[in-house]
């Protein structure tokens, strides 16, 4: 059966962890501060989730695994790609098997956070892929897909030796949004194609899968891949360490992040398609919605999910709700 786990930062309060606990969640997929990845950090931070009955599955450095030093080669890489190491070799010890990476130096794009047309309310992120195609680039130079990709290799060759010794499986996020070049930086995971290159380039290593995110399927829609046909062959594959739940109001050029219920897909038709599918793995939602008060514009992500308590439960709560019923429904 799937494994719901709730995504916080490290920065989680006791009273979020007993939340969490109240939802009937057993797992935390966990980004670690930069202050908080050490062994000394990820240790305390289980202990006081074992406190709740709460297991960390997987967890990431949020300094390093999107770090532009490693993606765009930059001269002190050797010296990231070092603590990128030593940090897997910290979850190894504490018996995390689960780490991450997202090859997007800039983070994700988005055009602004502001109150949806189906977010009751709550500020939500809204991509327009014009307003970001005008703006500068967000780095010292354009970088193109030869380079891209040849960094991702050097990367490849780096950390996987490390992972197989420290027995952590890396989840590759794909890019978002899903679109083949951003603030002159070409995506490395825009396409399905480009998850079969990922996976020969590392030769079919256990130790690398996907994060396979409904969300940047959807935005891309068909020049993305068929999600329903991409979770099939990914899960048979064991290429799925977890799954982002999320749903959009339509495909790029312009999107906004919706409720599960309000976007443009049926996600309980997807909740089936993983539980025929086989899927047994983590399953977390993906960027709660933010409360109002930070203003029209400000990032102000939470410590669960990114994003206001209210939302992020309520999202769990839906997505519990869809996973339990399609187990019912495919008996």
């Amino acid at each position: 059966m799937m494994k719901v786990e709730m995504p916080v930062s490290s920065l989680v309060s006791n009273e979020e962890l007993r939340l969490v606990q109240e939802m009937g969640i057993k797992y935390l997929a966990v980004n670690f501060t930069a202050e908080h990845a050490t062994y000394e950090g990820v240790r305390s931070l289980q202990n006081r989730a074992a406190k709740y009955g709460l297991t960390i599955a997987n967890g990431g450095a949020m300094n390093l695994y999107k770090s532009p030093s490693i993606i765009l080669g930059y001269p002190d890489r050797e010296a990231v790609l070092a603590k990128y190491n030593e940090f897997t070799r910290v979850l190894g010890r504490c018996g995390i098997e689960g780490g991450y990476v997202a090859w997007q130096p800039n983070g994700i794009f988005r055009t602004k956070v502001t109150v949806g047309k189906k977010t009751n309310g709550a500020m939500t992120m809204v991509a327009d892929l014009a307003e970001m195609n005008a703006r500068p680039i967000s780095n010292d130079r354009v970088y193109g897909e030869d380079e891209i990709w040849t960094n991702f290799d050097y990367f490849l060759k780096a950390v996987l030796p490390v992972c197989e010794e420290s027995k952590v499986k890396i989840a590759l996020h794909p890019n978002d949004p899903p679109v083949a070049s951003l603030g002159g930086v070409h995506s490395l995971v825009y396409r399905t194609d480009d998850y079969h290159r990922v996976f020969e380039l590392a030769k079919n290593s256990p130790f690398l899968g996907m994060k396979l995110c409904t969300g940047c399927w959807l935005e891309g829609g068909t020049n993305f891949g068929d999600l329903m046909a991409d979770i099939e062959e990914f899960v048979k594959k064991d290429k799925v360490c977890c799954v982002h739940f999320r749903n959009v109001s339509e495909t790029i050029p312009y999107f906004e992040e919706t409720t599960m219920e309000d976007g443009y897909a049926d996600m309980y038709a997807v909740a089936k398609k993983l539980v025929a599918s086989g899927y047994q793995g983590m399953m977390n939602i993906d960027h709660a919605f933010r409360d109002p008060d930070g203003g029209e514009n400000k990032f102000a992500g939470g410590t669960l999910a990114g994003g206001s308590i209210g939302s992020a439960c309520y999202m769990t709560g839906y997505m519990k709700g869809l996973i339990n019923a399609a187990y019912k429904e495919m008996r």
